[in-house]
Formats: C-alpha cells, structure tokens, sequence
C-alpha cells in the first residue's frame, strides 16, 4: 500500500510502515506513527468511534482519535499498548462501566456492521423486539430459524429491565488495548450500538476469561442484575452467530449448545 494522495492532502506528506494485517497498516506522518485502515465502513467506524469518545467524559474507555476519514479509507492516532496489569484490568471494569451508564433512547441503532457481517441496524421500542430482530436474522442465513426462534420467544422472560446502554458492539480481547503507562485502557472496531450491558461483558467473555479485578471493578461501580451469570450464554449467542454466518464450522455447534439451555 502506497501512500495515499488524500492522506497527503490531509495530514502532510507521509509513508506506510508495513502491515498490521485486515487491510490496516502502520504509517508516519510528521514523525508520528499512526494507523491507516482501508475499509469501506470507514465513515461508520468513525462515527462509532465518536460516540464512545464522547463516553470517555463518563469514565469510558479510551478510543484512538480519528485523524482522518474519506469513503475508503481511515487514519487513527496510534495507541501504545503492552501486556495487562492488575491496574489496567481494574481500570478496563470502570471504564466499562462508565461506557454503560449512557443510556439511549431506543433498543439497536448504530453500526450496520459487527466484524465483516452486516446486521440491520434499526431501532427498535423494547430489548426482546430489537434482540428477537437480530437474531432471527442471523439465524435464517445460516439454517437456524427453529432453534434460534425457540429462544426468542422467551427472551422478554430471560431479558433483565432496565433502560438500553451504549455498548462497543464487538467487544472481543483483539479490540483491548492495554495502556503502556497508567491510563485507560483504549478499544478499537466497534459495533456501536444501544443494548444490554451483559451483552458487552459476555462477548468478552466468550474469547477468554474476564479477569477478577475487571469484574470486581465492574460490580463495584455498576452492579449488574441478579442472575448476570446465568446469562452468559443467552447473550454469547448473538457473537456465535455473527461467527456462524461468516466461518460456519465448529460456531454452528456452539450455538446450538447455547439455545438448548434457554429454548
């Protein structure tokens, strides 16, 4: 990848670094490093981006700054990052936390995409409406109407109340940065959009365990609804889909294993 001309005009004359992998490279401009991503959700991932930037003033995560973003393309700043703490995963609790005490108008909204898998992000009035939507359609593209539509029937029962959250969407351990010093930790690639906040945590759940000090730190600031635990899996279903759809193979089996214990 060469740089591109509109990065120049933006930002100043610059050169690529060498590749991170998915179509995002490393770059320098004015003797910074910064990230370069080739991606036509460009202008969604910038908006998501600033809505979990302007949570950041509620204790939220921190995001890497949008330096710049066109049809195709998109320049962040570069986040220094390193192995986890104790204190850094304390910190990633509260601020995920503060993530979730925004609270929005509706259920769903936001990105049209989660990974490489578009969803339709229409807003919808109750948790059961917008989560049953997603969730029967992702299952009739990958052959699991029946199975899936045995547990959404009983999600307004599974579903805790509460007001819907703005939630990073696609919240696995590859978009955790942990901070080199004591900041907070930084996320990437959201899915933004307005859900449950066991929703987040469950998903981060899924790719390896959510340490202690992440969730104490969560609980302390934020407690979650009675019986949090025994949702774990309901919530994993909707990222075993999404996984389904795009790779099939051994994510098909995990979710049938999910639905059987809440269908």
């Amino acid at each position: 990848m060469d740089w591109p001309a509109e990065l120049t005009e933006a930002l100043g004359p610059g050169r690529i670094l060498g590749p991170l992998g998915g179509g995002v490279h490393r770059a320098e401009v004015s003797g910074s490093t910064i990230v370069v991503k080739s991606t036509g959700a460009a202008r969604d991932e910038a908006a998501g981006l600033g809505r979990l930037a302007a949570a950041g003033a509620r204790g939220g995560p921190r995001v890497p700054a949008v330096l710049y973003c066109g049809d195709g393309i998109l320049a962040l700043e570069w986040v220094a990052s390193g192995p986890p703490t104790a204190g850094s995963e304390e910190r990633l609790g509260r601020a995920l936390a503060g993530l979730h005490s925004v609270t929005e108008p509706e259920w769903g909204g936001g990105s049209p995409w989660i990974g490489d898998c578009a969803v339709d992000p229409s807003p919808h009035a109750t948790a059961a409406g917008f989560y049953g939507f997603r969730l029967d359609e992702l299952a009739r593209r990958c052959g699991l109407e029946e199975p899936v539509g045995r547990m959404v029937e009983r999600l307004p029962e599974l579903i805790p109340p509460g007001p819907p959250s703005l939630l990073h969407g696609d919240l696995w351990w590859g978009n955790v940065l942990w901070p080199v010093a004591g900041d907070r930790p930084a996320v990437i690639d959201p899915s933004v959009h307005a859900g449950h906040p066991e929703e987040d945590l469950a998903m981060l759940a899924l790719f390896g365990p959510v340490p202690g000090p992440t969730m104490d730190a969560y609980q302390e600031t934020r407690p979650l609804p009675e019986g949090w635990q025994q949702r774990v899996g309901m919530w994993q279903t909707y990222p075993l889909l999404v996984h389904t759809v795009l790779f099939g193979g051994a994510y098909r089996a995990q979710v049938i294993d999910r639905l059987r214990r809440y269908s």
